[in-house]
């Protein structure tokens, strides 16, 4: 039975022995392990269930250590580093041949990020190699924001989920790619576009790749509760459609009424962008165990992080 533990040693001494850990960061829940022992890497993808051509994340504690995984580092991935590390951005760049192709999927880049989290990063500071860590959920299934997530998701293929609390941005880190002087987002998230673009000007945007993506959170179907998940620019004729079924509603600043809705979750009744990011995959996992005919998701706003919400909850409702 899997242990909800704060114990940083313990977390040390699994990793230490080539096992994985259910891991705390701001974004969400990761499964780590060792990014140089392939049983450890093996063991994420075969935990998760994950297709081998969808390439992992690395997280590193300090900018010193990009250049053992990296090197032509460009200069504007050098000012998205210092404006928003430790944070949510994954930078993702030319691989060092010690980096394992398994982590990358064969690919010529490797993805990395410093995390923005006490615990995180109080483990990646004990031990002396990178964590590789992608969202602690099944493949394909709604990612966790808890420990308690992981602990429901995998009560007996790990020995350990590390309770670093709720985590504060709720959805993954942007992925951030170069080619030659552009800059690409390869996965939206909890940066703005905007935000971005205040550091290096313009960008591209490729989110979606079904076959061989570049980054992983590209696939077009993902982060998908079990219940049929419906996404939509108006709820209310939405809601007529499906009369005679047990209705649960996600909504962004709307309290809907109608009689046909078993139970209504509002996001952010501020127009919050970043407090219904913080909300939305907990939300998921509660609706999805209310025993629902269909859930029903509000488009957001399509500005600010209401872009990346929307990129989730068009993946979660993809058939």
């Amino acid at each position: 039975m899997i242990k909800i533990s704060t114990d940083i040693d313990f977390a040390v001494q699994l990793l230490n022995n080539d096992k994985i850990i259910g891991f705390p960061t701001e974004t969400v829940y990761g499964l780590a392990g060792n990014i140089f022992s392939e049983n450890a890497i093996n063991c994420i993808f075969e935990t998760k269930q994950r297709p081998k051509f969808n390439p992992l994340i690395v997280h590193i504690s300090k900018m010193e250590q990009l250049e053992q995984l990296a090197y032509a580092i460009p200069e504007n991935a050098r000012l998205l580093a210092k404006a928003f590390w430790p944070g949510p951005l994954t930078l993702l760049l030319k691989k060092h041949p010690s980096v394992s192709d398994l982590i990358t999927a064969g690919k010529s880049t490797v993805a990395v990020r410093i995390p923005n989290h006490a615990m995180a990063l109080a483990i990646l500071n004990t031990i002396n190699f990178p964590l590789a860590a992608p969202s602690a959920n099944p493949f394909g299934r709604i990612s966790p924001t808890s420990a308690q997530h992981v602990a429901d998701f995998f009560p007996n293929e790990i020995e350990a989920v590390f309770d670093g609390g709720e985590c504060q941005n709720g959805i993954e880190s942007t992925i951030i790619g170069f080619d030659g002087e552009n800059v690409i987002v390869y996965r939206l998230g909890a940066i703005a576009v905007e935000e971005i673009e205040a550091v290096v000007g313009k960008i591209k945007v490729f989110t979606s790749d079904n076959i061989a993506p570049n980054a992983p959170g590209m696939l077009k179907k993902h982060y998908s509760p079990n219940t049929n998940f419906v996404l939509t620019t108006d709820v209310e004729k939405e809601i007529e459609k499906h009369q005679n079924k047990r209705i649960g509603v996600l909504s962004f600043n709307k309290d809907y009424k109608s009689k046909s809705i078993a139970i209504i979750n509002v996001l952010s009744k501020d127009s919050d962008f970043k407090e219904a990011s913080k909300k939305l995959y907990n939300v998921m996992h509660q609706l999805d165990k209310e025993n629902l005919d269909i859930i029903i998701a509000e488009k957001f706003p399509d500005l600010d992080l209401g872009k990346s919400i929307n990129d989730r909850l068009l993946r979660a409702a993809e058939k």
